[in-house]
This record gives structure tokens, C-alpha cells and sequence, in this order.
């Protein structure tokens, strides 16, 4: 599975930050020779600062979002592997085709051999014949990759931290309370309008909690993707143009991905959604 950028420009936006720029050296002067087998994953961790502005649009100061990332010569790679990872292991692989050896009837000679007119034919199950069998056809199989947890979390992060580094990404304080007296689409759009998100580009927004008017109010709106940290994906992320924060969403941010973040994360299992695509082959 080929990532491409040109076809979804929000991916070329994400992709376009620093941490993504290819390395200078060319494929020339790379050694051929054997890497030793303890090598580690490099990670560095980046540090920028994203705005914060009120639920009127004003800026009332600065959040730092510090992540861990990998390094620009395989940001991308990193990336692109978690990207194909995450999209393979949600394919249910129950896609399945009736050869001419399933298809029911067929058993029986249709005419002679011989002196008819017409081509040979020894069953009516034919896959040249409606009715008849699928000549390569899919069958149930196991689509799922194996990726490193590790690794995982790290292509998460940098994606993260490449929006950021973009300036592709703000913070705004926690408008749930806004909303408290009842869904309002109209209210959500003019609030997207003064943090300067136009409703009819691709923006992602992750809160820790989502009140159910605030779902409500921005239901319709089919350029919104509204997550939560069970919820959170690679694929979102790199698809959005915008990514918005609340203030607590960021420091989970931190906690999870950032430098001081736990390894194995505390080890506790990260749940996931089985989410069918659709035409899944």
C-alpha cells in the first residue's frame, strides 16, 4: 500500500514540516554495509509552543506541546509504516468469491460436443457465462501487520509534532460549557470562524470529554472529525488540515507522548475500535 500525497493535499500540509524534510546526502554515498544488530530507534523530542485562544477567539497565551518525534531522515518512513499498519489490521478480510468449482449446478454437459455449431462447453458454471464462477476471486484472509507498540506511538507523535511544527495545530480552552443549554450547529460554525477554521476544510478536534451537546452541534458538519484519546488515530490526524486541542487534551499529550512519558505505558493496554472500511477486499 502506496501512501500518496498528491491525491489528499491535507497530507501533503502535515507532511510538509520540517521533521519530514528528506535527508541531503544521496543514495550514492549510502553504505551497502551490514547495520549491527543492537541498533535503536533515534528519538529526539521537539518543543513548540501552540496559542490559545477563548471560546470569543482571543488569544489569552501559549501551551507547550512537547513530543517525542523521529528524526527527519525517517520521520517519513516511520510515519508511512504506522499509516499502512493501522489501515491493514482494521480490513475484516471476509471478502469472499464462488469459484466455478462452488457455484451450484454446472454437473451436467450442456450439448454434444460435436456437431452443434457452437464452442465446446463442458458446464453452464463457466466463469465466460452469467451464473458462472469468479476467476480470482478474493477469499477470507488475515490482512493484519505486525508493528512494533513502540513504534506505533512514536509515528503518532511525530505526526503530532510535525502539525505542530507547522503551525498547524492551536489550542482553545474547554467549550463545553458553552453549549450547555442545548445543540447548536450555527453557534459551533461561528465559533470555528474565530479561531479562524473555515467549516468547509478538513479539521480535527480532540477532547478528552465530549459532552453530548457539543457531539450534537457538530454532527452535521461532515469536515469534523471529533476524538477523543481512545479514539485517537494516525490516519485523522495526517488527513486534517487543522488539528485543535483543549488545554486538558494537551497535557494527555504530554503525559503519553511526550519526554517523560512511560515506555510501555504504565502497562496498560491501548483498546481499539474495529472499524470496517468500506468495498474492504
Amino acid at each position: 500500500m502506496r501512501l500518496s500525497c498528491a491525491a489528499t493535499p491535507s497530507l501533503t500540509s502535515s507532511l510538509a514540516s520540517p521533521l519530514f524534510a528528506p535527508n541531503s546526502h544521496s543514495f550514492a554515498n549510502v553504505s551497502l554495509a551490514k547495520a549491527p544488530s543492537a541498533v535503536r530507534l533515534r528519538v529526539r523530542c521537539d518543543l513548540a509552543a501552540i496559542p490559545v485562544l477563548s471560546f470569543s477567539g482571543e488569544r489569552v497565551g501559549e501551551v507547550p506541546l512537547d513530543l517525542k518525534s523521529a528524526p527527519s531522515e525517517t520521520a517519513r518512513a516511520v510515519v508511512h509504516r504506522g499509516l499502512v499498519a493501522e489501515q491493514q489490521n482494521q480490513r475484516r478480510g471476509t471478502a469472499s468469491t464462488l469459484t466455478r468449482g462452488d457455484v451450484r449446478g454446472g454437473g451436467k454437459k450442456p450439448y454434444p460436443q460435436k456437431k452443434t455449431g457452437c464452442a465446446r462447453r463442458g458446464s453452464q458454471r463457466t466463469p465466460l457465462r452469467p451464473g458462472g464462477g469468479v476467476v480470482f476471486g478474493p477469499k477470507p484472509r488475515d490482512w493484519s501487520v505486525k508493528i512494533n507498540r513502540k513504534e506505533k506511538r512514536l509515528a503518532l507523535s511525530t505526526a503530532l509534532a510535525s502539525a505542530a511544527t507547522a503551525a498547524d495545530a492551536l489550542v482553545v480552552e474547554d467549550f463545553g460549557q458553552e453549549f450547555e443549554a442545548g445543540p447548536k450547529t450555527k453557534e459551533f460554525v461561528a465559533a470555528m470562524r474565530r479561531w479562524g477554521l473555515d467549516p468547509k476544510r478538513k479539521a480535527m478536534f480532540m477532547l478528552t470529554e465530549v459532552s453530548e451537546n457539543v457531539l450534537l452541534s457538530c454532527r452535521n458538519i461532515g469536515t469534523i472529525k471529533l476524538l477523543t484519546p481512545r479514539t485517537l488515530n494516525l490516519f485523522d490526524i495526517l488527513d486534517s488540515e487543522k488539528l485543535v486541542f483543549t488545554k486538558s487534551a494537551v497535557e494527555y499529550l504530554n503525559s503519553m507522548y511526550g519526554e517523560n512519558a512511560e515506555e510501555e505505558g504504565d502497562g496498560e493496554e491501548e483498546e481499539e475500535e474495529e472499524i470496517v472500511l468500506a468495498g474492504d477486499i
